[in-house]
């Protein structure tokens, strides 16, 4: 087990800066931690997020995001096209250099899509004025800050992407069509408001897809930011991944066109890939030049840097494509696919290419491997580990300008042992960026490999940016967006080993109480879904131990078919494992869980009374009705059963059985935990009507429980609601699990002296 109570040592940034004794923002000073982390603290903790970086890395741009900024979503707009739901964001750019600050906007706004220009100069992004969205860039020399006037009626597409010119000059975005917000008013409305809705299986898309269609409908454009004249390039597609070649001469797109609705994930959309000549007819345009012809086998490939080919797999074997009309593509793995020493013919996948477009960086089950795309050389650069469950998790950042180094981020899956580190791809030596106990994300890493940018939460307080620069190996703190916590009392964490009833090795996290003395017993309630490894802060858990209880996030694992075993087989032993160590009450243990989890939560109490209490908010209960009672999310229950999620493998038809054993609903007479259920009335995902099964059901059996339904809110009930909701979903939580514990007016104390406890 790894504790964050037993290190002897800072994490290794924060050792580092303290070394050197400076930063650009003062280390946060060590107070008594007194003040409770309560629901109004909560709605108000930022979290930074890194948008961009500029290539050279001096500039940063980074967005702020609050729980408040997330409230009072109209959530029976869902599937509406035309409804833009609120997630207010703060935004700065951070000079790297000197710290300096420039915020963008320091009130909280509808803004996104930050990207630098090429030269690192511009910075432009999407703002949202209640109305529709507008082009805002951003000079980062002046700090000046313009609203590109349009020349055109079109409004912007809110899912637009933002796409600079090689010079700098021009943005890619995309448009509606005339007369687009009526007609997706009027579809929406047909199916929600008119007096007769008809829905016809004739149809090659269900009703609700047919809607979500017209969100798709958008004519991709260039905009010159000296005039804002606007030139529109594409109007029967929705280019994906578009990106202009260094002369700006091709814009390079794919694109994912639905043709039904699809039930099996594997079928209803057909990828294609394409090239556009922009110096064809500024007046009449030219045709896209189609380099992969339209099907509904998925492309899962990159292009290089001078856009000029593009690399994918298919069947296990990597093939080129040249945007050259006379070109076909060629399999460059072909005769490379039996590695010496072994005659099992190897599958290869497309990673990235080299900044210079000369190899392929491919990945196979055991190894990765740099491929001469011309020479048709291929060299084993890493060796992965056999044990693919003990194997790090190692996901590629950035391959280095000069193509000597291949930055990794890694993660160890059996210790929280996380960070950045890099690969000489002529040596295999790996040497280490930054690795420690440390959460670290959203990696951005300068075209030299100079200067690398990231999010880092110790552990247990939110995360801040940071910044390294290997000349000077020196990390700088860039942020520091949550002072106000300097004086918040939060939990602190434990990683947790345990055994599952079939002899799994599973991992949890344990969230110690603020006010934590060893010696006592204390309450503790867990929170379950699938899988939790990684720490840092988390709203949840800190809301819980705020009361004076143990926080756990215990894992499973699922065999498909049998998906309802899983929680009955590890949270019982997880649970154990933390009584065991005469850290909790046994009689005061608790359980709760939001959507998969409230689903989790519901049938693991029709299989163990272990628990005093527990609470399912947004899950559901019943998966046979659920397959057709969310209407606006079309089939992607049916998916989530056979092939998703819920991992029954089967249809309803061919496997009923499992079905009904995984339903918690049909097994009610069983539950003898109290239960309360928490929903909201706009859930487009687990509607009330699912949760009102158990309710009734319950009531009828005679069983306790309570249903709270929250008219404003959706998925995840008050949670998902209003500011006031959000504190009343809370504090019905609090008051429900403190109910069964024995707490509050009458009842016993939240903890209990036990003589010799660690």
């Amino acid at each position: 087990m790894q504790s964050r109570s037993a290190r002897s040592t800072l994490p290794l940034a924060l050792a580092l800066l303290a070394a050197a004794g400076s930063s650009t923002v003062s280390a946060v000073p060590v107070v008594a931690q007194t003040e409770p982390f309560t629901t109004e603290v909560a709605l108000d903790v930022q979290t930074p997020r890194i948008e961009d970086m500029t290539d050279d890395g001096r500039r940063v741009a980074v967005t702020l995001r609050t729980r408040r900024g997330r409230t009072d979503v109209d959530h029976e707009r869902f599937g509406d096209p035309t409804y833009v739901a609120p997630s207010l964001v703060s935004a700065l750019v951070v000079d790297t250099r000197s710290g300096e600050q420039t915020w963008l906007n320091a009130a909280p706004a509808q803004v996104r899509g930050f990207t630098w220009s090429p030269d690192g100069e511009r910075l432009a992004w999407l703002s949202h004025d209640g109305e529709a969205f507008g082009l805002r860039v951003l000079e980062a020399e002046s700090g000046e800050v313009r609203r590109v006037t349009l020349g055109t009626e079109r409004p912007i597409a809110s899912t637009s992407p933002l796409v600079w010119s090689p010079d700098g000059d021009a943005l890619l975005l995309t448009l509606r069509p005339d007369g687009w917000a009526q007609r997706a008013r009027e579809a929406f409305h047909a199916l929600t408001a008119a007096s007769v809705i008809v829905q016809d299986s004739r149809e090659d898309f269900l009703a609700w897809d047919a809607v979500r269609n017209i969100g798709n409908e958008q004519i991709t454009a260039i905009v010159s930011l000296d005039d804002g004249s606007v030139r529109e390039i594409l109007d029967d597609v929705v280019p994906e991944d578009a990106g202009f070649s260094p002369d700006g001469r091709w814009l390079t797109f794919s694109t994912a066109v639905r043709t039904k609705t699809s039930y099996t994930r594997r079928d209803g959309t057909e990828y294609g890939l394409y090239a556009l000549d922009l110096q064809g007819d500024a007046e009449t345009g030219s045709e896209p030049l189609e380099l992969i012809a339209p099907s509904e086998d998925r492309l899962g490939g990159v292009w290089n840097e001078a856009r000029d080919q593009y690399a994918y797999s298919r069947e296990g074997a990597v093939l080129v494509r040249s945007i050259d009309p006379e070109a076909e593509a060629r399999d460059v793995t072909e005769g490379l696919r039996t590695l010496a020493g072994d005659t099992t013919e190897v599958d290869f996948s497309v990673v990235r290419w080299s900044p210079g477009g000369r190899d392929l960086l491919l990945a196979s089950q055991r190894a990765w491997h740099v491929l001469n795309v011309e020479a048709g050389d291929l060299q084993t650069v890493l060796t992965l580990e056999e044990d693919e469950n003990a194997r790090p998790r190692r996901t590629i950042e950035q391959w280095s300008d000069d193509g000597r180094y291949l930055y990794f981020a890694y993660s160890a899956r059996d210790r929280w042992e996380r960070g950045l580190k890099r690969l000489d791809i002529g040596s295999g030596e790996i040497s280490t960026v930054i690795v420690d106990e440390s959460v670290y994300r959203g990696w951005q890493i300068s075209d030299d490999g100079t200067k690398v940018a990231f999010t880092m939460s110790d552990g247990d307080r939110p995360e801040d940016v940071w910044m390294i620069d290997q000349r000077s190996s020196t990390p700088m703190r860039l942020t520091d967006v949550n002072p106000g916590l300097s004086d918040v009392a939060l939990a602190r964490t434990e990683l947790i080993e345990y055994l599952d009833v079939d002899g799994n090795t599973l991992y949890g996290i344990l969230y110690y109480p603020p006010d934590y003395e060893p010696g006592r017993t204390y309450p503790m309630v867990a929170e379950i879904y699938e899988e939790f490894f990684d720490n840092g802060f988390n709203e949840n858990m800190n809301l819980i131990t705020s009361q004076g209880w143990f926080g756990f996030r215990p894992s499973v694992r699922f065999e498909e078919g049998y998906p309802g075993e899983a929680w009955l087989k590890a949270v019982p032993s997880a649970v154990n494992t933390i009584i065991e160590r005469g850290l909790v009450d046994p009689d005061k243990v608790g359980v709760y869980g939001q959507s998969y989890g409230g689903y989790a939560t519901n049938l693991l109490i029709t299989q163990t009374d272990r628990f005093a209490a527990a609470a399912n908010v947004s899950g559901k209960v019943n998966i046979i009705s659920f397959l057709g009672d969310s209407p606006k999310i079309t089939t992607r229950n049916y998916a989530a059963a056979e092939v998703g999620q819920d991992r029954i493998g089967a249809t309803l038809w061919e496997q009923p059985h499992k079905y009904i054993n995984t339903s918690a609903v049909m097994f009610a007479d069983r539950i003898e935990t109290p239960l309360l259920m928490l929903s909201g009335e706009g859930d487009w995902n687990v509607p009330a009507t699912n949760q009102r099964e158990m309710y009734y059901a319950l009531r009828r059996l005679g069983k306790k429980v309570v249903w709270v339904h929250y008219t404003a809110g959706g998925h995840g009930a008050g949670r998902a609601s209003t500011v006031a909701d959000f504190h009343d979903h809370w504090q019905r939580m609090f008051d429900w699990f403190a109910e069964h514990f024995g707490e509050g007016e009458g009842g016993e104390e939240a903890v209990s002296e036990l003589g010799g406890g660690r």
